[in-house]
């Protein structure tokens, strides 16, 4: 069915066009010739400089093995919480509490995680001082970064594969069973085999995360170097190095380029059933029992790290003034500076949910519901590709080589640029996904009824992809409020937001304050999905309650 090209639709696609061109083509080139840049003109200086050192070589090797390490306990665990949902007959309340408690990490900053960790496992511990005995010889350098990394990255592996776990066909587990198979041989083949795709797709995401991540290192790192770090100290540090720094920038974009090429390869690994039937499984209240067991506890050490946010606060000087006191919260509530930067992430949340909500959604319908030329279209998905696999540091890094000095440096505008950037690829994906679901034919029939390419959008379209359009808003505000990897570079005084002000005090050991702002973003973050629930209850009850839903005369896609 041929789509319609109307003008609005080139209209649209210029303006994309030119906003990556400038905010990340460009930024990306910069960095590339700056790290060319030599006292001689153009070379390789830089590069053989970095790569010979020995220090940078063991750089590498640290956060390869730690993101190794993570991945694999990150993605185990995850399995075995999906594998509890999906795989077993406990009861659906328990399988809810789950799939909710898997998922919170990702209402926290990264670097929230380290002081967490030391605050629970270190020598004045919470756990610590519990047991009586520290869990943990040294909670500074790897034994905290693979604790960090392996909760940072656990609710991915889990998002991955518990959407996998759904497509999965239990009929053959009646089938293996019917034919005599042991169990190990029925697990190997109803679960393990039929996952190899999404294990491998799941421990390279998590890989590729914990390689790229700043915040746990800059907390708990201690002197295990990871190229977060080498590449924070070549900016930052005491003797700064642009030209040295986008070397290190572009090194972090390996295992970006080793993963699109992994992917495409484990691809072939995924298996495709004609249907998918809905049964349930044979009842072993043996494996029910033991997994209700191990999930509980992967769960209950899960939420047990994040206990003290929630207690130092109110403790008047952990752990030598042990009584409850409210003078710390209500200091901190009192100032106006730490409001104010409160304040600036609020602002900054919100502008990227608004305004990367409809860069995205406006990005899938050129590729999805319009006749835009190929070349069109391919610019747009090269785009999504890119932001995919471009470290939130090397985007952030990228603009301060950039703008630095502009009219744009040190402002919301570039912040909330660099979040909707960074994040373009999974909105865009849920857009894109949402779309292609619909029936083509709704255009052709507005047309014919009058209706231009832009009223039977609003007509019609956008009222059926709203609730992506909610999902697309709230990931984008989630992301914003948490996230430290770009902003660290490109946010000053006036634009210093919750994630960089914890950074901040972090060097005057503000601990206790520090744990108050993680609170407030995590409320924040919370608040922000019961409205978004809300927004999406009164939607569906008006929908349902006036509409009578009957074949494709009205579709609401879910995202994917």
């Amino acid at each position: 069915m041929k789509l319609s090209n109307p003008p609005q639709a080139k209209a649209i696609w210029l303006f994309v066009t030119i906003l990556f061109i400038a905010f990340l083509f460009v930024p990306l080139g910069k960095m590339l010739a700056l790290s060319l840049n030599t006292s001689d003109g153009f070379g390789l200086d830089n590069y053989t400089s970095i790569v010979s050192s020995n220090d940078f070589q063991q750089v590498m090797i640290n956060s390869f093995v730690v993101a190794t390490v993570s991945a694999l306990s990150a993605t185990m665990l995850a399995f075995i919480l999906a594998y509890t949902v999906h795989w077993t007959n406990l009861p659906k309340s328990f399988k809810k509490v789950i799939k909710i408690a898997a998922l919170f990490p990702m209402l926290l900053p990264t670097v929230t995680y380290g002081f967490a960790i030391i605050y629970t496992f270190g020598k004045q511990g919470l756990l610590t001082q519990i047991l009586g005995f520290q869990l943990f010889e040294n909670i500074y350098g790897f034994q905290g970064m693979w604790l960090g990394y392996t909760i940072y990255t656990l609710p991915i592996a889990f998002l991955l594969l518990n959407n996998t776990f759904q497509y999965l066909d239990k009929k053959f587990v009646i089938v293996s069973e019917l034919m005599g198979d042991s169990h190990l041989r029925q697990f190997d083949m109803t679960v393990i085999r039929p996952l190899i795709g999404t294990f491998a797709a799941a421990m390279i995401q998590c890989f590729f995360l914990a390689f790229t991540d700043f915040g746990i290192p800059a907390s708990i790192g201690g002197e295990y170097k990871v190229i977060a770090i080498e590449l924070y100290t070549q900016i930052l540090g005491a003797s700064p190095s642009f030209e040295k720094g986008a070397v290190v920038a572009l090194f972090m974009l390996i295992p970006s380029v080793l993963s699109i090429g992994l992917l495409w390869y484990v691809a072939r690994f995924n298996i495709r059933y004609n249907t998918v039937e809905s049964i349930d499984l044979p009842t072993s209240k043996v494996k029910d029992r033991a997994l209700a067991i191990l999930s509980s506890t992967i769960l209950f050490c899960l939420l047990t790290v994040f206990a003290v946010i929630f207690i130092i606060p109110w403790i008047k000087t952990w752990p030598y003034q042990m009584q409850f006191s409210t003078e710390t919260v209500s200091k901190v509530l009192a100032s106006t500076n730490l409001m104010r930067v409160y304040q600036n992430s609020l602002i900054v949340a919100v502008l990227t949910a608004v305004f990367g909500t409809l860069i995205t959604y406006f990005s899938a319908l050129l590729c999805e519901r319009s006749g835009l030329f190929k070349i069109g279209k391919f610019s747009i998905e090269s785009s999504a590709l890119v932001t995919n696999t471009v470290p939130g540091m090397v985007v952030g890094i990228a603009y301060l080589m950039v703008f630095s000095g502009s009219a744009v440096a040190n402002t919301i505008f570039i912040i909330v640029i660099s979040n909707i950037i960074h994040y373009f690829a999974t909105p865009y994906l849920m857009s894109k996904n949402a779309l292609s679901k619909m029936n083509l034919g709704w255009e052709t029939t507005a047309s014919l009824l009058g209706d231009s390419w832009v009223k039977s959008l609003i007509r019609i379209v956008i009222p059926n992809s709203l609730f992506t359009l909610i999902e697309v808003a709230s990931f984008y505000f989630i992301s914003a409020m948490v996230t430290i990897s770009a902003v660290i570079f490109i946010s000053g005084a006036k634009t210093m937001v919750l994630t960089t002000k914890i950074v901040e005090l972090q060097h005057f050991a503000r601990f206790d304050e520090i744990f108050i702002l993680s609170l407030m973003i995590l409320i924040t973050n919370i608040c922000a999905l019961l409205l978004f629930a809300i927004i999406r209850h009164l939607y569906s009850k008006r929908l349902y309650g006036t509409t009578k839903v009957k074949d494709e005369t009205l579709v609401v896609p879910t995202t994917a």
